[in-house]
C-alpha cells in the first residue's frame, strides 16, 4: 500500500514515540523496587517495543528515541517520583491513541495497538502505590498552614517594619517554631488515630512546612533591606507558584481536579495576607512603632 508523505511522517513520529516509551519504561522498571510493579512495567516496555516494530514494518526505517524526552521524564521521576511520572506519561499515551485512529483505515494493526495502550493505562493505574502519596494529607497540611500562617505573618511584618532583614529574622524564628509545632502536633494526632507510621507522617508535614518557609523568606534575604516592596511582591509570586506547583502535582499523581483546589488555597492564603497587612499597618500606627 502506498502512503502519502504526511501519513509516512505520522507513522515515523508514532514509531519514535513507541521506542521512546520503551526506553522510558525500561528505565522505570530498573528503578522500581516492588517486584510486582517491576514485572508489569517490564511487560509494558516490551509491548511498547513491539508497537515500534509494527510501525517499522510500514515505515521501513529505524528511528532513535527522543533522548531529551527520556531525560525529562528521568528528571521528573527523580523529583516527583514514580506515580507522577507514570501518570504524565499516560496522558501523552492518551493523546497518541487519538492520533492513531487517524490511520485506522490504512493500518490494519492499529486496533491492536489501541487495545494494548488502553490495557497499559489500566495496569499502570492499578500498580500506582507510591509511599509518598500515602502522606499527601500531611503534605497538604504542612503547605497550607505555612502559606496561611507565614505569608500572613510576613505581610503584616513587611509594612509594619519596612525592613527586609527584620522581616526575615522574625519570619525565620516564627517559621522554625511553627515547623516544630506542626510536626509534633501531626505526630500526636496521627498516633492517636492509629496511623501505622505517625513519625514519617510528621516528617512530611514538617518538611513541607519548612521548605515553604525557606522559599517565602528568601526574597527578604536576597534583596537589600530597604526594598521591602519588591521582596513582598516576589513573595506573592512564590506563593502563587507554590500553590500551582503543589496542586498540579496532586492533580496528575492522583488524577484530581487542578482548578478548584488551586483557587481555594489561593483565596485562603491571599485573604489571610490582606487581613494581616491591615493588622500590621494598624498596629504600627496605634503602637507608634518606628523601626526606621
Amino acid at each position: 500500500m502506498t502512503y502519502t508523505e504526511e501519513q509516512h511522517q505520522l507513522m515515523l513520529n508514532y514509531q519514535q514515540t513507541e521506542i521512546t516509551a520503551y526506553h522510558l519504561y525500561t528505565y522505570l522498571a530498573k528503578k522500581e523496587k516492588n517486584p510486582a510493579n517491576k514485572k508489569i512495567i517490564t511487560r509494558i516496555a516490551n509491548d511498547e517495543l513491539k508497537h515500534a516494530e509494527i510501525w517499522k514494518k510500514y515505515t521501513k526505517e529505524t528511528v532513535d528515541p527522543k533522548k531529551l524526552s527520556i531525560l525529562w521524564f528521568k528528571f521528573l521521576y527523580l523529583i516527583f517520583g514514580f506515580t507522577f511520572t507514570i501518570r504524565l506519561s499516560e496522558k501523552n499515551e492518551d493523546s497518541g491513541i487519538v492520533m492513531y485512529e487517524k490511520l485506522a483505515d490504512v493500518i490494519p494493526d492499529i486496533s491492536k495497538i489501541i487495545e494494548e495502550e488502553e490495557r497499559h493505562e489500566e495496569e499502570l493505574i492499578n500498580l500506582l502505590d507510591e509511599e509518598r502519596l500515602q502522606y499527601v494529607g500531611s503534605m497538604v497540611l504542612g503547605l497550607n498552614d505555612a502559606l496561611v500562617e507565614i505569608t500572613g505573618t510576613i505581610a503584616g511584618l513587611t509594612f509594619a517594619m519596612a525592613n527586609n532583614r527584620l522581616v526575615a529574622m522574625s519570619a525565620i524564628v516564627t517559621g522554625i517554631a511553627a515547623t516544630l509545632s506542626m510536626a509534633a502536633s501531626n505526630y500526636l494526632a496521627e498516633k492517636a488515630d492509629g496511623h501505622h507510621n505517625p513519625f514519617k507522617s510528621s516528617l512530611f508535614t514538617g518538611a513541607t512546612y519548612l521548605i515553604a518557609v525557606i522559599l517565602l523568606v528568601l526574597p527578604y534575604l536576597l534583596l537589600p533591606p530597604d526594598m521591602y516592596i519588591a521582596a513582598f511582591v516576589t513573595m506573592l509570586v512564590i506563593v502563587i507558584a507554590l500553590i500551582a506547583f503543589f496542586n498540579y502535582y496532586i492533580a496528575i499523581a492522583k488524577e484530581q481536579s487542578f482548578k478548584k483546589p488551586f483557587l481555594q488555597m489561593l483565596i485562603i492564603s491571599f485573604s489571610v495576607m490582606i487581613i494581616s497587612y491591615i493588622i500590621g499597618i494598624l498596629a504600627k500606627k496605634w503602637l507608634g512603632v518606628d523601626v526606621g
